[in-house]
């Protein structure tokens, strides 16, 4: 039996009162870090080709069923706002298509040739990464997808939650992040996803940094999309240029981001 599907450490939760749940649940998450960490190693092996190749022109793709596809679609929707890069940059792929991120889209994982057909849809190509993203590691619209692209020369990592998978064994960048059976048997929503986005957010934010898109420790290039960003450029540029709030305001509104406004005052590194 699969890790994910393996029975809960707990039983007759029905019967337990809210705090004792929520003390369990906690006790179990806690968990998961601990695990990510332990896959360090295969994280960083990945995240050095991404770079690599974002840095020579290539994107990056995530292909992912349920909860897995909506996880990647998150991470790839906000690499936009967060560092200012093109939407097309990173992109999140879910079986059944974009209905799928609302609605669950039945048997559209268990298709083989789509994902790969999705890919297509994009032009994915050598310049590119695939990542395959499912809890189980035996989703065939992520292991097709993978597979496929790895044979067309395509960088390949994936992530999954258990142990000799066949994912595993279609990527050439494997990460399994082992995190034991499920508070609720199977729901692999639970810790096996906030392993997920423990490692999505692991692999873009360290890409982007070292794509530049990150100066010191801020976020110089994010769209300002809303009143709070721009408070936040404001104040980013008040503590660089040691400028009053309403001159750095007006230098972020003129400029269009932060990286911008420094260098148009300071001239480019």
């Amino acid at each position: 039996m699969n890790t994910t599907e393996s029975p809960s450490h707990y039983d007759n939760l029905e019967k337990m009162p809210v705090h004792d749940l929520l003390v369990n649940i906690n006790k179990e998450d806690k968990t998961v870090p601990l695990a990510v960490e332990k896959a360090i190693p295969q994280i960083e092996a990945l995240v050095a080709r991404i770079i690599e190749k974002m840095q020579n022109g290539g994107r990056l793709f995530y292909v992912g069923a349920g909860t897995s596809g909506r996880l990647g679609i998150v991470d790839a929707s906000e690499c936009p706002p967060t560092y200012g890069v093109p939407y097309g940059l990173v992109i999140g792929l879910i079986a059944g298509g974009d209905d799928a991120i609302r609605y669950a889209a039945e048997f559209a994982e268990d298709d083989f040739e789509q994902g790969w057909k999705d890919l297509q849809e994009y032009n994915a190509n050598d310049k590119d990464v695939v990542i395959g993203i499912a809890a189980s590691g035996r989703t065939p619209y992520v292991i097709g997808a993978v597979r496929q692209a790895r044979e067309n020369g395509l960088v390949t990592g994936c992530i999954t939650c258990n142990e000799g998978t066949k994912l595993a064994e279609a990527a050439e960048y494997p990460i399994e992040v082992i995190v034991g059976p499920e508070f609720v048997t199977g729901s692999t929503r639970m810790k096996a996803g906030t392993a997920q986005k423990l490692v999505l957010n692991m692999i873009s934010t360290t890409a982007m940094i070292k794509l530049g898109r990150v100066k010191g420790n801020k976020m110089v290039d994010m769209q300002l999309t809303n009143n709070k960003l721009v408070d936040r450029g404001t104040r980013m540029i008040m503590g660089e240029l040691g400028v009053p709030y309403d001159e750095a305001k007006e230098l972020l509104l003129t400029h269009g981001s932060v990286r911008k406004a420094v260098e148009a005052v300071r001239g480019k590194p």
